[in-house]
């Protein structure tokens, strides 16, 4: 008889890949992805930023016989000073500090920013979600009315909107004022908050637009798979399908939209408070610095007053699309694995 030969099996505890601690998974993707983490710090210090700013140090310096924010009373000359030690960033036409009025601007920028990605996202996944599963007329209705507000120039579609919903005797002023909870007043620092919810609501608005497009794209080919096919078979409605099947699998999708339209939202606010109907007079803001201050920069070269801001506004926008590139590599399959951003990954 053949000797019978026995060959030792390795165990499942002996294959198995020890796990990995939290901090060195944290470490590899930090290390696969550089340009992410560092978009991460510069995101997480302008949030300490806008947490902690003091509101009470925004406002212009006290002058005898000065009522605060009257420029025709103040001698622009005797206030408006270069960044020194007392005032790092220098101070502006009022006399107002400007390194105090940057950092409490990075609160605006991403209140903005949140809530109008929160509604945009929320409003153009739903109509996407909607239309690319459902088809026929209701897809046809909802496409041509996405054409029509994408004919527009983004710039006079977000105009029109917050003039249409801004305007204090309007329909959704007075729900704001008489149906919701939301402050009228101060809110967490900011003053007239409800005019800054308008703001967002106008961006978030046109950034549900955009969104609800791609995210019918995406359902398009997640309906045409397998197992979509057989929960219709087994029964399951189209209500239950598209929140247990079709929205899960665009989530991640959903995200990395909203951390490219966060940005956009934020220099749309810039944008829009440049061009005077923005934030109020005398709020802290990127966009309203500039357009407060852009006539004596021109003019006497008195670069301090926008330059920060402008630096400011253009650092946040370079860090979420940083963050918004890695994320769509850690969460997209087939970029994983290599060093770098996703493009030099996929040969373009």
């Amino acid at each position: 008889m053949a000797q019978e030969l026995s060959i030792p099996l390795e165990t499942t505890a002996e294959v198995a890949r020890p796990k990995r601690s939290r901090l060195r998974k944290t470490l590899s993707v930090v290390r696969h992805q550089p340009l992410g983490a560092l978009g991460l710090f510069i995101i997480l210090v302008f949030l300490i930023c806008a947490i902690f700013a003091v509101p009470m140090t925004i406002g212009p310096v006290t002058l005898p016989g000065v009522a605060p924010y009257d420029p025709e009373a103040i001698n622009v000359d005797a206030i408006q000073e270069g960044p020194s030690a007392d005032h790092p960033f220098g101070t502006d036409r009022l006399g107002r500090d400007v390194l105090s009025r940057t950092i409490f601007g990075a609160r605006i920028s991403f209140m903005v920013g949140l809530i109008s990605v929160i509604i945009g996202t929320f409003i153009g996944t739903f109509f996407g979600v909607l239309s690319g599963y459902t088809g026929k007329w209701v897809d046809s209705i909802i496409q041509r009315f996405i054409d029509v507000l994408l004919a527009f120039p983004a710039v006079i579609f977000l105009l029109v909107i917050i003039t249409v919903i801004g305007d204090e005797d309007s329909k959704f002023r007075q729900f704001l004022n008489n149906h919701t909870p939301i402050p009228q007043g101060d809110f967490l620092g900011v003053p007239v908050f409800v005019d800054i919810f308008v703001i967002s609501v106008g961006i978030g608005v046109a950034v549900s637009v955009g969104t609800a497009r791609v995210v019918r794209g995406a359902v398009l080919s997640l309906k045409e798979n397998m197992y979509i096919e057989a929960a219709q078979a087994m029964g399951a409605s189209d209500n239950r399908i598209m929140r247990r099947h079709i929205f899960p699998n665009v989530a991640a999708l959903v995200v990395v939209l909203a951390t490219i339209f966060l940005p956009i939202a934020i220099l749309a606010e810039a944008s829009i408070s440049f061009l005077g109907i923005g934030v109020p007079t005398g709020t802290p803001s990127w966009g309203a610095d500039l357009n407060e201050n852009r006539e004596n920069a021109i003019k006497l070269g008195i670069w301090w007053t926008v330059f920060f801001p402008g630096l400011a506004l253009s650092l946040i926008v370079l860090a979420f699309n940083l963050v918004g590139d890695a994320f769509r590599d850690l969460s997209d399959p087939r970029l994983r694995g290599g060093g770098g951003g996703g493009a030099s990954r996929t040969g373009f």
